[in-house]
């Protein structure tokens, strides 16, 4: 092809960088400003060269499109859909540490016939789209990426009056898959209340995470401890409640996995003064003395589980500990369960409450109407890759970075945007 009148000033060619003035094989393939070369058709993952076109097959799998690490102003790059198959098996373009469309992370081709001329403009905006086919003037779209929850709710109160420790929270984690711009409702469930007048302890409230395109994930609050003078069963929830001082007064014990999940979101409660259940455990039975239990410990509250989504192993939603009968309590749950009271003779003593924000279950109250404590209220934490984190959130969580992710930890109910 002759080059007759005055050049393109986006193709600054020379009679050196091109003799004779025709522009033969050898010109295009040397990547001049303003020219494209097309390539053969690409099947597997490739690195891309300014100056080129690709016609991409992703018949048999998707596969990615490395960008060029050290573009220059004006840089071209042509995509296209060869088989039609984009729509089933996306082209992801990685910006190599560089941008697109001004963000950092991988964007895709995801239409049927999709095709983009992505041109790289400065280091604010990186690569801009300045044409596409057949979906509309952008033909990139989000990658969508992957975060981890751990979703605990709140801690069962403890019973009153030589009772039994109140049941963890539940405790459930996901790994799923966001696109950018899904709004993430977290909910965090409260601790239940202590019992009070020989009375049951109150059911922790649930925590929960929910959104469009994901898998909502619910975590039962904890079973309430039993009290000794309420004639009913301990509460079942994400773990179960501890019964009180024996049959007569109601001291079967709470299940825990209730509603029932997999894997299981928490463990049983024990019996007469036992501990409540933990995420890790079963909650210990009380040691039921001669002469109606007098002189007689209460049972230990169940295990929690342990957790590195923050970048420490931290162990959460531990059961509270029953109460002693004029003898030590229980001791609460490694992970934030409350301890068990302990009495010397007819001391009234309450229980101790559950670690706020890990879910862990109330100790029951000794003799005397003593109070059981409190469940602590739960939480929801997120791991995000921080190359992908929008930094758009509600409720006020506490940020912090582990290696490449964005650590949110709500300790009250709030929002992220993907």
């Amino acid at each position: 092809m002759a080059f007759v009148g005055r050049k393109p000033t986006n193709a600054p060619l020379t009679a050196d960088d091109i003799p004779n003035g025709i522009i033969g094989a050898a010109d295009l393939a040397s990547g001049i400003s303003g020219l494209i070369t097309w390539q053969s058709v690409q099947t597997t993952g490739f690195t891309a060269v300014a100056g080129r076109g690709y016609p991409c097959n992703t018949t048999s799998a998707a596969f990615t499109v490395t960008l060029p690490a050290t573009p220059s102003v004006g840089d071209t790059i042509i995509l296209l859909d060869y088989a039609g198959t984009f729509d089933t098996n996306a082209l992801t373009i990685n910006p190599n540490s560089n941008k697109i469309e001004g963000g950092t992370a991988n964007l895709q081709l995801t239409g049927e016939r999709e095709g983009t001329s992505l041109v790289y403009i400065d280091s604010t905006q990186g690569w801009l789209a300045s044409s596409g086919i057949n979906e509309g003037t952008d033909a990139l779209s989000p990658t969508p990426y992957s975060v981890d929850f751990l979703v605990i709710a709140g801690g069962g109160g403890g019973g009153s009056n030589i009772a039994g420790g109140g049941g963890a929270g539940g405790y459930r984690t996901s790994t799923q898959s966001v696109q950018i711009g899904t709004v993430i409702t977290v909910t965090v469930g409260d601790g239940g209340a202590g019992g009070t007048s020989n009375g049951n302890g109150s059911q922790g409230s649930s925590s929960s995470i929910s959104g469009t395109g994901l898998t909502t994930i619910t975590s039962a609050g904890g079973g309430f401890g039993n009290g000794q003078s309420s004639g009913s069963a301990a509460g079942s929830g994400g773990s179960g409640g501890a019964g009180s001082n024996d049959a007569t007064y109601g001291g079967t014990a709470g299940s825990g996995n209730t509603p029932s999940t997999s894997p299981s979101q928490g463990n049983n409660g024990g019996t007469f003064r036992g501990g409540g259940g933990g995420a890790g455990g079963t909650g210990s039975n009380g040691n039921p003395n001669s002469n109606g239990g007098n002189g007689s410990t209460g049972g230990a509250g169940g295990t929690g589980t342990a957790s590195s989504i923050t970048g420490s192993s931290i162990t959460r939603a531990g059961g509270g500990g029953g109460a002693g009968y004029r003898a030590a309590g229980g001791a609460g749950g490694t992970g934030g369960g409350g301890a068990g009271a302990t009495s010397v003779g007819e001391d009234a003593v309450a229980g101790t409450a559950g670690t706020a924000n890990t879910g862990g279950g109330g100790g029951g109250g000794t003799i005397n109407a003593a109070a059981g404590g409190a469940g602590g209220k739960g939480v929801v934490i997120l791991s995000i890759p921080t190359a992908s984190y929008s930094g758009t959130i509600t409720g006020s969580p506490t940020e912090s970075t582990s290696g490449s992710n964005k650590i949110l930890v709500f300790n009250g109910s709030g929002t992220y945007t993907g």
